[in-house]
């Protein structure tokens, strides 16, 4: 398995997992991505900035699971209330993160945050964030296991929908 940029061979694939994770918060009562995003066109956008990524299992041909990593910083997290961030910018981002569901609980959206903060390590940059849903228990429980600290709250767009905000400060 590999970590490398999507490829457009992967599109389907990403888009897939997208959706099997969009039922699976449907399913458990979590209200993320019951609009329809993340999708193609979110993709699109993503991968021409060069900053979607997929765990490749080169020897089958499938993608297990995705991320969108990027360094250009997140309006989103200008302002964070009830709490506060650890590190100074410049940061990381995180976002979209997607696990084929036959391969949850084997550590793959770690080898991402791995990825992720070699990324980090190598453009010195000393924080990576990211957030979810408050109800999305699974991905707190990993982003703890990673390693992550609970910041506060952050709100999408303008006043829009209210995340828990999440960071894990990057050592050399």
């Amino acid at each position: 398995m590999i970590v490398r940029r999507t490829e457009e061979k992967d599109r389907e694939q990403v888009v897939a997992l997208w959706q099997k994770a969009r039922t699976y918060f449907q399913e458990a009562g979590i209200d993320q991505w019951q609009d329809g995003y993340p999708n193609e066109e979110s993709l699109a956008k993503d991968m021409a900035a060069g900053e979607s990524y997929v765990l490749y299992d080169e020897e089958n041909g499938k993608v297990l699971a995705t991320a969108f990593i990027s360094f250009a910083g997140e309006p989103d997290y200008e302002r964070i209330y009830e709490g506060s961030w650890q590190s100074a910018e410049p940061y990381g981002v995180i976002h979209r993160v997607a696990v084929a569901p036959e391969q949850k609980g084997q550590g793959l959206a770690g080898r991402l945050i791995g990825h992720a903060e070699a990324m980090c390590r190598k453009r010195g940059v000393s924080g990576l964030r990211i957030d979810t849903h408050a109800d999305n228990r699974s991905m707190r429980r990993m982003l703890e296991k990673n390693g992550f600290s609970y910041r506060g709250i952050i709100y999408l767009g303008c006043g829009g929908d209210r995340r828990v905000a999440f960071e894990k400060k990057v050592t050399g």
